[in-house]
């Protein structure tokens, strides 16, 4: 376990230095950050070379500016917006309300997309089998932004269950709304997949010996059939926690949560370099760590898994 967790650890390290690479370059080449500092109105030439100089623009992409700012990457200096703010100032303040609207998906997700597709699997071909894919598949039809404005008119301006938008603080039980909304189509895509893998392993040659054997059906369903399904549920709730986090710009929007997509979408539109390449390297640490963790828990759901 210990020589693959240090082989994965390593292979890590030219997946990040390319996805940074890769993004670095496509949001310098592609943007123009000296037009989007000046606004509508066009900047003087002396204005714009003092601002490249500034900036550290007037430097060729690459490789002199990604060097740079790996170097100053690595010493947890992230640069500084074109307002002058430290780019690590805004994560603190970007951060912690976007993990926790994740932390809320992801429970959706968990308990209720794992139960949905359990008990269908279960009952494959029944009403409620019927019944959950096709309420799964009206979730995937509708787009986010729709659920979410329609959520938000009926909780919160008609019926004033809700506030219509969070606060800065943006505490858990004021997550719960915004949190369905970010999970509705994973939360789908979850039941679904949950129920295909648990129909699929429950007519295995170890769940009949199961039964056979005459354990509680429990049992059967809980320590053979289910630990054997979650592997494919597992790999996407993993994968998703990153795409939940990078993707949450139309959920923020909505709700008026002053999270990480709402700094990106204010980096992208003002074409803050600093700013977007921060975030997104952030992010693919996440989309990291996260598959590393799902990797080591196919041991614990299926034992005849062995890491050398």
């Amino acid at each position: 376990m210990g020589r693959y967790v240090v082989r994965r650890l390593l292979q890590m390290i030219p997946v990040f230095i390319g996805s940074t690479l890769l993004i670095f370059l496509m949001v310098n080449v592609m943007g123009d950050p000296i037009a989007g500092l000046c606004g509508e109105r066009a900047c003087d030439p002396a204005t714009a070379a003092q601002l490249e100089k500034e900036f550290g623009l007037d430097k060729p992409v690459f490789p002199q500016q990604y060097l740079t700012y790996m170097g100053h990457l690595f010493t947890g200096d992230f640069g500084t917006a074109f307002n002058g703010q430290p780019v690590t100032e805004l994560m603190a303040s970007a951060f912690p309300p976007t993990i926790r609207l994740t932390i809320v998906a992801i429970l959706f997700e968990i308990v209720i997309g794992i139960t949905l597709g359990v008990f269908s699997g279960l009952r494959r071909g029944r009403p409620l089998d019927t019944g959950v894919l096709l309420g799964t598949l009206v979730v995937i039809s509708v787009p986010t932004f729709v659920t979410g404005l329609l959520l938000q008119l009926l909780l919160g301006v008609q019926w004033h269950w809700i506030q219509p938008s969070v606060s800065p603080d943006a505490t858990f039980s004021e997550l719960i709304v915004p949190g369905l909304v970010l999970a509705a189509v994973s939360l789908a895509y979850v039941t679904r997949l949950t129920r295909t893998s648990v129909a699929e392993n429950k007519r295995s040659d170890y769940v009949r010996t199961a039964v056979a054997k005459g354990l509680p059906r429990r049992r059967v369903v809980t320590r053979h059939l289910l630990r054997n399904s979650l592997i494919p549920v597992v790999t996407f709730i993993g994968a998703d926690i990153g795409a939940l986090m990078g993707g949450a710009i139309l959920t923020e929007r909505i709700f008026n949560i002053h999270g990480v997509g709402y700094q990106l979408y204010q980096g992208i539109l003002r074409q803050n370099t600093q700013t977007v390449v921060g975030f997104v390297t952030i992010l693919v640490l996440v989309f990291l760590i996260a598959n590393l963790l799902v990797d080591l828990l196919y041991a614990v759901l299926d034992p005849r898994i062995r890491y050398v």
